[in-house]
């Protein structure tokens, strides 16, 4: 019996099966791993994420009784908040341990050398850390607690002392001697000013400069004095850390003084700052001294900043906080952010945040009134007075600055004229405000994916169609694979070529930029049409295919003619400069990297993906449904249109979906040819910051985190959904178009 020689033996057909269940199986794994993978960075993105969206928290560390609580005027912490100071109305500083060992032991206790009585006291700005003993003979001093550290034993060992800024000598704040009842003070670079009211009544505004003894080399304070026009009593006196403006609280009047020049002194505003039906109760300048913080006796605290007006610039109200109704209301500020807190008469505290007019925290602390509140340097810890005791508070308050309507919603910031979404999260002062809005940053992302999709979608699909449908073979075989090898071509190169080449060329030659984008299309229709008018005999020495090789000369000499062209008609039609007149003219402004410059070197990085996308599905549909249309008397023109593109649809829509992609998600180009502004403009001659150059450009510089960090987190996870959406969307479309046009 012979066996059959073309039956399959059983070891073939085993093989083939193991084969066959092992691509199943390395297929279904590495989809696998790629979704798990997706899932991996879309968690740990949220994991990073999360942390700044949580709400703010105080807990109480401890507490200790004080025997002398009611002759303390001020108190404070030092930055590690291991060691709280207490200043009594006798010129004491008493030092007490307030970490969890030795808590409430109480380490020093050291004397301010005063000539005369304390009449009042009075603290600085808190970044300052300074603080000063109103005295009868009208003079003032300062003092500022201070901590030696040093390691014997390798061991971190703090010592207490004091410091005065301005040396061990009072200050004559009124010539007159009159004993000073209320002040405010700021010590800033080698100025001090100080306002205050005196106890006939006076409010006396003086500024110290240190001027250095040309021949004892001892430094000197001269002193200048005005005296302030208040009408009615003085509640509340408050000064700028810069020395440059002056607040007096009157009943419910706020003067506003301009002291920048203190031999001429300037009421430039008056307020009435009251809310309806209240009563001013306290008032305090917020980190930075540009907002003014305003409590009344409802509860309503309103912040207060300068903006540019028809008469100038102007404190107004801008927004405000309810709190809690207490006819006792202070306010205190942090350091630097633009947290503040309030205490009341009831024992509560409030935590708020004014640029994202968040309330963080509200809760009771104490069972009797707060007398006295300071915020740690770090802003993680306070102290408390109240109930006789000093209790000193932890605080989880990371990132306040930070809510989903800071983040998507305009804000009014200090100093500008209206709210608006910005952008801007560094600066060189401390007093600057960190500005996180995400929405000109992923505007600036849609505009340069929009403008590289306006330049490549027509070029890529139009180049795609023709080598698909009417391109001989021999020529398909170069060109396609030229194109695509274009796709390999770092885009640091092409962001190098056009942040160095293509803007400045653009900017010089302009008009005939523009120009090309009418002159190319219209060529190119114009030597169709001329080519049509040939004799037959000469059109079919033209290989089939290959008419596209003589639209080259005719591309160059249109470029040619466009450059040459530039120069006469910038000084025909725009007297010499184009710049000045989009300026001058039209009221455009002209940036050098621009989304001009953008679209057309994004356009390159992204013509060979859609191209080689949509190249195969035009060239994979069955050439029987073709040459089915030929047959039945379609021109070609007709077959490509009714039928070719119709069943490649699927795949023209992913390839431009799959460009889209690409162009939201670049990086390089973006970041070298634009000026990276975050700003929301459509015009196409000025630049944009996108998500993903903007966390290119500052993830570097950003503190590990910080809120800062956070945000370039969260950006990161924006653009991760937006290309989430952008492929949903084209698999879904995708996949209509193919259940749609399957049966053809």
């Amino acid at each position: 019996m012979t066996s059959n020689p073309n039956k399959p033996s059983f070891n073939t057909d085993r093989s083939r099966l193991f084969k066959d269940r092992f691509a199943k199986f390395s297929i279904t794994a590495g989809g696998i791993m790629v979704l798990i993978a997706l899932l991996l960075i879309f968690f740990y993105l949220l994991y990073v994420v999360q942390p700044i969206f949580e709400s703010a928290k105080v807990e109480t560390r401890d507490s200790f009784a004080l025997s002398n609580a009611e002759q303390i005027v001020g108190l404070g912490v030092e930055e590690q908040t291991e060691i709280a100071f207490l200043l009594s109305k006798q010129g004491k500083v008493d030092y007490y341990s307030v970490e969890k060992k030795g808590f409430g032991k109480k380490l020093a206790s050291l004397v301010v050398p005063l000539d005369s009585e304390v009449s009042s006291f009075a603290t600085s700005a808190p970044f300052q850390g300074h603080y000063a003993y109103g005295l009868e003979n009208g003079s003032v001093m300062i003092v500022s607690p201070k901590f030696l550290v040093t390691f014997p034993n390798n061991e971190r060992k703090l010592t207490p002392r004091l410091g005065y800024p301005l040396g061990e000598k009072t200050l004559l704040v009124d010539d007159n001697g009159a004993a000073i009842k209320q002040f405010a003070f700021s010590h800033y670079e080698d100025k001090t000013a100080v306002v205050a009211q005196t106890a006939d009544k006076r409010v006396i505004f003086s500024s110290f400069v240190a001027e250095e003894n040309m021949f004892s080399g001892e430094v000197e304070w001269v002193v200048e004095r005005t005296e302030l026009d208040v009408e009615g009593r003085v509640d509340q006196l408050l000064m700028s850390p810069d020395t440059t403006r002056t607040f007096v609280r009157s009943a419910n009047q706020i003067y506003v003084y301009d002291t920048r020049n203190p031999s001429e002194v300037e009421l430039i505003q008056m307020l009435a700052a009251n809310e309806e039906n209240a009563n001013l109760v306290s008032a305090q300048l917020l980190a930075g001294a540009n907002s003014l913080m305003l409590a009344n006796d409802n509860g309503e605290v309103s912040q207060w900043f300068e903006i540019n007006t028809d008469d100038g610039r102007e404190y107004q109200k801008i927004r405000a906080f309810e709190t809690s109704k207490q006819p006792k209301l202070d306010i205190f500020t942090e350091f630097y952010r633009r947290t503040f807190f309030t205490t009341s008469s009831n024992g509560e505290l409030g935590v708020y945040y004014t640029t994202s007019e968040a309330k963080l925290w509200q809760g009771k602390i104490s069972e009797g009134p707060i007398e006295n509140f300071a915020i740690a340097p770090r802003s993680n810890a306070a102290l408390i007075l109240a109930d006789d005791k000093l209790t000193v508070v932890e605080i989880h308050n990371e990132h306040p600055e930070v809510t989903w309507s800071a983040l998507w919603q305009e804000v009014w910031y200090e100093g500008y004229p209206e709210p608006g979404y910005i952008w801007q999260s560094t600066s060189a002062g401390d007093d600057f405000e960190a500005k996180f809005s995400l929405v000109p940053i992923s505007f600036g992302t849609i505009k340069a994916a929009l403008y590289a999709m306006l330049f490549a979608v027509p070029i890529a699909l139009s180049a795609a169609i023709y080598t698909a449908y009417f391109m001989s073979g021999p020529l398909r075989k170069v060109v396609k694979p030229t194109v695509e090898i274009m796709e390999a071509l770092p885009t640091v190169i092409l962001g190098f070529l056009a942040g160095l080449w293509l803007a400045p060329l653009i900017e010089e030659h302009l008009p005939a930029i523009v120009g090309l984008l009418f002159m190319l299309p219209l060529g190119i229709l114009a030597t169709a049409f001329a080519w049509t008018k040939l004799p037959e005999s000469f059109r079919h020495r033209v290989p089939e295919g290959a008419h596209s090789i003589l639209l080259i000369p005719v591309l160059l000499l249109i470029g040619w003619l466009a450059f040459a062209m530039s120069g006469v008609v910038e000084l025909w039609m725009f007297d010499g400069n184009v710049r000045q007149y989009l300026t001058n003219e039209l009221g455009l402004t002209f940036d050098q990297r621009n989304s001009l410059v953008v679209g057309i070197a994004m356009g390159f990085a992204v013509i060979p993906t859609i191209f080689s996308i949509a190249e195969d599905a035009v060239f994979s549909v069955p050439k029987h449904l073709s040459n089915g249309s030929l047959a039945l008397g379609a021109t070609q023109w007709q077959t490509l249109v009714s039928v070719v593109l119709l069943t490649a649809s699927p795949g023209i829509f992913s390839a431009v979906m799959m460009g889209l992609g690409r162009a939201v998600g670049e990086t390089m180009i973006v970041l070298m040819a634009t000026g990276n502004t975050p700003i929301m403009d459509w015009s196409i001659f000025q630049g944009m910051r996108t998500l993903a150059a903007n966390i290119a450009v500052e993830m570097p510089e950003s503190e590990v985190g910080s809120s800062h960090y956070r945000i370039l987190f969260l950006a990161a996870f924006v653009l991760f959904i937006f290309t989430f959406i952008f492929n949903t969307i084209a698999e879904f479309v995708r996949q209509q178009l193919r259940d749609k046009y399957s049966s053809m």
